[in-house]
């Protein structure tokens, strides 16, 4: 039985009236394309015992995190920001320090960029990359993962090379679910977890299964996977809200990360489901 306080580590929100989210095409993904607001999730949240929750970047744009850092400053909902800048960029520090001094900077905890879009795969092992890496270390935050299985090696790479940074594995690294394959994900998957400074989101599995033909079990072997390499003290759950909608709404997210988690002690729960995204994002 999930915990009575929970801590989302993970969802998003957008305004299409203040800019686009480019990423939106095609007809399944059709009904994301409306705003999300932070008050669209208050509710649920708050029926389900949720806390607190950490508010992610969605564009590599410089202008969409303040916007974030803004809303988390007053509300009540958001206590962390995992945010975007240019990691490339050689003014990188500045720009953090910039961000720190803004309107709810004291909410940022984390800094994410697309991998998942980006070619190459071995692009977090970039000179000019792990310069950006760096700086995020040394400002404190935490470095948010999102990529696809074939990018998980330079991960492993990257983080074995900057202990100082936590690398924070999004959506267990979107598993091949929808065709049920284990390998080669879940040997990178392992290998990341043998380096202590990473930890991993029980997110985003949903839409990673077939589309309106899954099942809880379907996602079991991936959730297995990942509670047997990173432990239940380095697993953060989080609803991947509102993209998690095209699949489940935010109560049933809820129900079936407390099934895939049933086995665990109400202690190892209370981990997965608050403590960890506490520690880990410093909230």
């Amino acid at each position: 039985m999930t915990p009575p306080r929970i801590i989302d580590a993970h969802h998003h929100v957008w305004d299409l009236t203040v800019r686009p989210q480019p990423w939106i095409t095609g007809e399944a993904l059709a009904p994301l394309a409306r705003s999300f607001t932070a008050d669209d999730l208050a509710a649920e949240a708050r029926a389900a015992g949720v806390v607190g929750t950490v508010a992610v970047q969605t564009v590599c744009v410089p202008e969409e995190t303040p916007e974030l850092l803004a809303l988390a400053a007053g509300s009540g909902l958001v206590a962390g920001v995992v945010g975007w800048t240019d990691l490339t960029a050689p003014d990188v520090a500045d720009a953090l320090a910039a961000l720190r001094a803004l309107p709810g900077g004291d909410k940022l905890v984390g800094i994410r960029h697309q991998v998942q879009e980006e070619p190459d795969p071995r692009w977090l092992l970039r000179p000019d990359v792990r310069r950006g890496l760096l700086a995020v270390a040394a400002a404190g935050l935490a470095y948010d993962l999102v990529l696809r299985p074939h990018q998980l090696p330079a991960a492993v790479l990257a983080a074995a090379g900057l202990t100082g940074l936590t690398f924070v594995l999004d959506h267990l690294g979107k598993p091949p679910i929808a065709t049920g394959a284990i390998d080669p994900w879940a040997a990178d998957l392992r290998r990341l977890a043998a380096l202590p400074n990473t930890v991993c989101k029980l997110s985003g599995l949903v839409t990673e299964a077939a589309p309106g033909h899954w099942r809880t079990e379907d996602l079991r072997p991936y959730a297995d996977t990942a509670l047997d390499a990173f432990g239940p003290q380095r697993l953060l759950f989080g609803s991947d809200w509102p993209v998690c909608t095209l699949e489940a709404g935010y109560p049933e997210v809820l129900r079936i990360a407390d099934r895939l988690t049933g086995e665990l002690s109400p202690a190892e729960q209370q981990a997965v489901f608050h403590d960890n995204a506490a520690r880990v994002y410093g909230l």
